[in-house]
């Protein structure tokens, strides 16, 4: 979990890593990479707290070929919407049945590990719903991790994903999916290889919708959506109450369980099923 809240107590966050590392080493990979999301939001804290302003994300430092300047240039421009994303900007993306009766919003940083950790447990069965017309899915995508953790590979990120949405919503589901794999997402405290066009690439060779895609490949390359993405960052800081990531919700009511820091997503098949059955509208 990426926490948002900077008013947390610098020596309680002190005292909580301490912790959440002593713990860290004795837990299987999942429940690992939960508690390093929650180390991340303690280490955060004492540094301050986190900021999603987007007017201040321009002051990020540069990975490979996305310097600040270019965002900066890009929060300043014309959104491009991809295919297949309605609303102000193009910055509703839903995906599923148009008449599904429910309604699943899912908040989610591309950097963010308890996303990773989310979307490897869980994702597959949101996938599955979602073509079941159980529920219809919107993705709220922020990039606050960029600017505490330093770097650019949560907007570039979110950038090629507006080109993967540009081929096809499948397409989109299943990229995101990859960019949160064991297999390509990066460790919060290793290089922002998200920031790297190459690596988008070679994480999209993986899905055969874009596995070779000269439209898709161009896009990235060329920042087509760059502005688009910068829409999407804040259309997702425009959701004051969410407090951390990933918040999932379903038809308004967060799914999980409540911390201090927000709520904190199911981190199970069973458990996420088991709450999405109590808030169904049947």
């Amino acid at each position: 979990m990426s926490n948002r809240n900077n008013q947390a107590n610098k020596q309680a966050a002190r005292e909580r890593l301490r912790a959440e590392r002593e713990r860290q080493a004795k837990k299987d990979r999942t429940r690992r990479q939960l508690i390093v999301a929650g180390a991340v939001v303690a280490v955060l804290a004492v540094a301050g707290g986190i900021g999603l302003a987007v007017a201040n994300s321009g002051g990020d430092s540069g990975s490979a070929g996305s310097g600040a300047d270019v965002w900066a240039k890009a929060a300043k421009a014309k959104p491009v919407p991809p295919a297949h994303a309605s609303g102000p900007n193009g910055t509703t993306v839903v995906v599923g049945k148009a008449d599904a009766k429910n309604s699943l919003e899912l908040f989610e940083d591309p950097r963010c590990p308890g996303c990773a950790a989310f979307e490897e447990t869980v994702g597959a069965t949101v996938e599955k719903d979602i073509s079941d017309g159980k529920y219809k899915a919107t993705y709220h995508i922020g990039t606050f991790l960029d600017k505490n953790l330093q770097g650019t590979g949560s907007k570039n990120a979110l950038s090629a994903l507006g080109a993967a949405l540009n081929v096809s919503p499948d397409a989109f589901l299943k990229y995101k999916y990859a960019l949160y794999s064991k297999e390509f997402h990066p460790e919060e405290t290793g290089p922002d290889k998200f920031a790297d066009d190459s690596y988008l690439i070679k994480v999209a060779d993986t899905i055969p919708a874009l596995k070779g895609n000269a439209a898709f490949q161009k896009a990235v390359k060329d920042g087509t959506y760059d502005a688009w993405a910068m829409a999407m960052s804040k259309e997702f800081d425009s959701h004051t109450d969410v407090r951390s990531t990933p918040t999932v919700k379903l038809n308004g009511t967060a799914l999980g369980t409540q911390t201090a820091q927000g709520p904190v997503a199911p981190s199970s098949v069973a458990d996420f099923k088991s709450q999405v059955e109590q808030h169904l509208k049947k």
